[in-house]
């Protein structure tokens, strides 16, 4: 039954929206396609979701994700501002709408969060919060692993 689930949630993939990239160089899109797959085994498998659950719940969850991506690509351009260049009134102004976008992304989460319990049992709610945690840990743990290898590498050149 989990390999079913496992791979309604692969095939479902393709209907994700594209979240915040990390810091630095973006990944290609195969890279991206791929942490998106995984982090749709890795919640899918967590939340031991049923088929039934994941048809209802992925739709939900990606429609969360196109939102908060949105929202992030509309407050992208003011964390380009240097403060040091900046007026204090600027500063203010730039503190205050990032308080407004974090205010707005909690909503929206707050939002999702009553879709959520209307498609899941309140319990795998819980856990999807926790899967979410824990897939960001692993992701970031790996990037990390992945620098330290291209740091021992002569001359600081990654592998190719």
């Amino acid at each position: 039954m989990k390999n079913i689930a496992i791979s309604l949630a692969l095939i479902l993939s393709a209907l994700i929206g594209y979240t915040q990239p990390p810091p630095g160089p973006p990944p290609s899109k195969e890279a991206y396609e791929k942490m998106k797959a995984h982090k749709i085994a890795y919640i899918t498998e967590k939340l031991d979701l049923t088929p039934e659950e994941a048809q209802v719940f992925w739709p939900v969850y990606n429609e969360l994700e196109t939102k908060l991506h949105e929202l992030r690509e509309a407050n992208r351009p003011d964390r380009k501002k240097d403060p040091e260049t900046m007026t204090d009134a600027e500063v203010e102004d730039m503190v205050n709408q990032r308080f407004e976008f974090r205010q707005k992304e909690l909503d929206l989460e707050k939002e999702y969060h009553e879709k959520y319990k209307q498609v899941l049992p309140t319990k795998k709610v819980a856990v999807l919060y926790k899967a979410e945690q824990g897939f960001r840990r692993d992701l970031l743990k790996k990037l990390q692993e992945k620098q330290k290898g291209s740091e021992n590498r002569p001359n600081g050149k990654r592998a190719q």
